[in-house]
């Protein structure tokens, strides 16, 4: 795949980025060499390779999944301006 002054100007004009036309001819080569390098790298075989999260070995750090500090619903009503029955009131904003 390789892009073209039109849509480099066009991807320009909806990314709302000002372009003047040596840009645009400087931006047409970089990103066809950038999609060169996207097309080389699917060309690798990559079957039978598990996917992995680093480069190195390790595992991921886990916590127990506990209810911690609960209970605090009073609380936090309580610094609400307006409220009844344990819920925020709000000001009506439609009519």
């Amino acid at each position: 795949m390789s892009v073209d002054l039109d849509t480099v100007k066009r991807v320009a004009h909806l990314a709302r980025i000002a372009v003047t036309d040596s840009d645009a001819e400087r931006m047409t080569g970089e990103l066809n060499v950038i999609l060169g390098f996207v097309e080389q790298l699917n060309e690798v075989d990559v079957d039978g390779v598990e996917p992995m999260t680093s480069v190195i070995p390790m595992d991921m750090k886990k916590r127990q999944d506990v209810v911690t500090d609960g209970g605090k619903a009073d609380d936090i009503i309580a610094n609400a301006p307006m409220n009844e029955d344990g819920f925020f009131l709000v000001p009506k904003v439609v009519e």
